[in-house]
């Protein structure tokens, strides 16, 4: 596998996954924790998609192959069965071409692209959940830099002037 693969999906993934975890506002040991895992994840699911791929590839292929057949010959047949020159029969004898070039085009190394298409960012998420989920644990132990930064002047806060106003509005009743 080149390296520019084998490095560098796994690291824009870690990078795109902790920066995600920092957007949606987790402290700064979860976000690292995500991104960490979110790399280690994309790593696994480079090589599963590659050990998936060769080992199913060819049957997967052949499939696909046959089912793009079966629908250029269906596209064919019922564009034969419109007028010649209607727009309808036009559009499905292009349709059918195209379906032809697919099956053609099909190869197993187009397979287990297909394959790490789907595989990388999916187990790079999972395994960035998986991080800041595990960035919970220290937080809940109260390890510097897993912690949420309460800001008591935050809009909604019970402290800030908007609220104590609001608070003195109402008379308590005894």
């Amino acid at each position: 596998m080149r390296p520019l693969l084998k490095y560098g999906v796994p690291a824009a993934a870690g990078l795109a996954t902790g920066g995600y975890a920092l957007s949606q506002g987790e402290d700064p040991g979860s976000a690292a924790l995500a991104a960490g895992l979110g790399g280690l994840g994309a790593a696994g699911g480079l090589l599963a998609s590659r050990k998936l791929a060769g080992r199913y590839a060819p049957q997967l292929v052949s499939k696909a192959q046959r089912g793009l057949g079966r629908i250029e010959d269906r596209l064919s047949q019922a564009s034969a069965r419109r007028p010649d020159g209607s727009m309808r029969a036009d559009a499905l004898l292009d349709l059918s071409g195209v379906a032809g070039q697919a099956a053609d085009a099909m190869t197993e190394r187009g397979m287990a692209k297909a394959a790490a298409v789907g595989l990388v960012p999916a187990s790079a998420l999972a395994a960035g959940l998986g991080g800041v989920a595990t960035g919970a644990v220290p937080e809940a132990l109260g390890m510097p830099g897993f912690q949420q930064v309460i800001d008591p002047e935050a809009p909604g806060s019970s402290n800030t002037l908007g609220s104590r106003m609001n608070m003195q509005q109402y008379p308590v009743m005894y």
